[in-house]
């Protein structure tokens, strides 16, 4: 019988040589191979090796403190090539400080990449990426002064009269994957992980170069036990297994807990055991966005106010069975968990992996998108992926918002320390922002608005204290929250010049509801 080849997680550690480029799998630390992560570290601080990484990431793979915060030494990684780094403060830092050459493509164009690597192509083609910050002619995405002079690692092709963005191969030399069980011959089954992702595509792209995968795993059982519809990774593609020997704190489910069997559809709570979100502004804000729902949507969220209170508005407002909502990670249904949680979620009726939910992202579109709000300019352009020297990334909201039917942004009108207050009916200003996000000029073009508006792309910008659409002349403003001042709290407050629509209404009275709900199904379903 083939054998699987265990070894500890310091052994693992010691596979991975001096230049190497390192890919793991894992969304924030959901499926993080966080003994082997660890052994890295240790290995760094003692010996100085492996140095001069390349580390090669699809999502964020952090909580803020774990993950791969691990990796975060200069001199350890020289480039890495992520999405998304809002839970990882060291690389923000790192990145911020030129400390490591950085590049940030399109969250669902790596878990893509992989799947085009492994079937041996030299790389992926996809309208994802034109006309933002991750374009070469713009700025290649590259996220710092060390970076900007070195290759582009993408560039534009033409293709029937069309431009295509093309992303480049990245050769993997180590694959970092994580599953539940594996099998005597290394057979690995993914049954209590929170998500399904891309194992199967980057051990394939990293077997394609002659890479090495090795995975953690919680147990081991006997060969010919595992039901082989449940098995992710067939073995022969393992080349090194490590059995977590601390399960509790470096294989946990999630970064808040280590096991709840609801998160991997073993299990469905009563829906009355999911509490409600309390009302704040970020309440009011998605309340708001909420009414841009329609029945049968296929709704996608995205981090922040999104994910954090959309699903749960839906829940308490009895329509969570007359929309469909996605998260990137590849769930459908159900409601999501939040912040440093981010991707997983209870009660779902559904579970794709990453790089396929990303297939149809980038393909049909979603119907509907809720992402967040950095900044605004007068064109229509959005940055909510770098904010002065903070580089967070763009995870999958290039990927998602370029091709979404709709688009709903939702944020706080400025940002920096805002108070809000809701009496009677209206929006109270208790202290105002310190930071404007309307600006003149975005910092960096996340979203194109020039190119929403030439398509036709329904866009809307939903904050506490007004409403924003995308039209073909501009941004129009078309309501306002009661009780506050037009030119005083509002226009004075931005950097541009929006066009008030002449219907310039105020915001439904009923958002300001904070105990029980605010009429949501009868308004969206009449």
């Amino acid at each position: 019988m083939i054998k699987a080849n265990f070894v500890t997680a310091r052994e693992a550690a010691a596979m991975i040589r001096d230049g190497d480029t390192l890919c793991p799998v894992a969304m924030t630390l959901v499926s993080a191979s966080e003994s082997i992560l660890k052994e890295i570290e240790k290995s760094y601080e003692k010996t100085g090796h492996p140095k001069n990484l390349t580390l090669l990431h699809s999502c964020g793979q952090s909580d803020r403190k774990d993950g791969i915060q691990h990796l975060a030494h200069e001199g350890l990684v020289k480039r890495i090539i992520g999405s998304h780094w809002g839970l990882q403060p060291k690389w923000m830092e790192m990145i911020a400080e030129n400390k490591v050459e950085a590049y940030c493509l399109p969250q669902g164009q790596i878990a893509q990449l992989y799947r085009s690597m492994a079937c041996g192509l030299p790389g992926k083609m996809s309208k994802v990426g034109l006309g933002t910050f991750i374009d070469p002619r713009i700025e290649g995405g590259k996220m710092n002064e060390r970076t900007k002079v070195l290759e582009d690692i993408t560039e534009i092709l033409t293709y029937k009269e069309e431009e295509y963005m093309f992303y480049r191969e990245i050769p993997i030399d180590i694959c970092l994957i994580r599953g539940t069980v594996c099998d005597e011959m290394g057979n690995l089954t993914t049954t209590e992980e929170a998500m399904k992702l891309e194992v199967l595509p980057a051990v394939m792209a990293a077997k394609r170069y002659g890479g090495k995968v090795i995975a953690q795993v919680k147990k081991v059982a006997a060969f010919g036990t595992l039901n082989p519809k449940e098995v992710t990774v067939p073995g022969v593609f393992i080349d090194a297994v490590v059995v977590c020997e601390n399960p509790l704190t470096d294989h946990r489910q999630t970064s808040s807990w280590y096991f709840d069997p609801s998160y991997c559809g073993q299990l469905r709570v009563p829906w009355g055991n999911i509490e409600p979100a309390p009302f704040n502004e970020r309440k009011f804000i998605a309340r708001r966005g909420t009414l841009e729902l329609y029945p049968g949507a296929v709704v996608n969220l995205g981090t922040g106010i999104p994910n954090d209170m959309v699903g749960k508005i839906c829940s308490e407002e009895g329509i969570s069975e007359d929309i469909m909502i996605t998260v990137e990670s590849g769930i459908y249904g159900g409601v999501q968990a939040g912040g440093i949680d981010f991707g997983i979620g209870q009660n779902l009726c559904a579970m794709i992996g990453h790089h396929e939910q990303m297939d149809y992202y980038n393909g049909a579109g979603v119907d509907l998108t809720f992402m967040g709000l950095g900044e605004l300019d007068g064109s229509g352009n959005v940055n909510s992926t770098k904010m002065g020297t903070r580089c967070t990334g763009a995870g999958g909201f290039i990927d998602i918002t370029q091709n979404a039917k709709k688009v709903v942004f939702l944020g706080t009108f400025t940002a920096g320390g805002a108070e809000y207050g809701f009496e009677d009916g209206k929006l109270v200003i208790k202290k105002e922002g310190k930071i404007k996000k309307m600006v003149s000029q975005v910092a960096q073009i996340s979203f194109n608005g020039p190119f929403a508006r030439k398509k036709k792309q329904m866009v809307v910008i939903v904050t506490e204290r007004a409403v924003f659409e995308l039209a073909e002349e501009g941004v129009v403003l078309t309501e306002i929250a009661p009780g506050l001042k037009l030119k005083e709290d509002i226009l004075d407050r931005m950097d541009f010049k929006p066009i008030v629509s002449p219907a310039l209404k105020e915001m439904d009275k009923e958002l300001f509801i904070q105990d029980g709900t605010f009429g949501l199904k009868n308004k969206i379903l009449k």
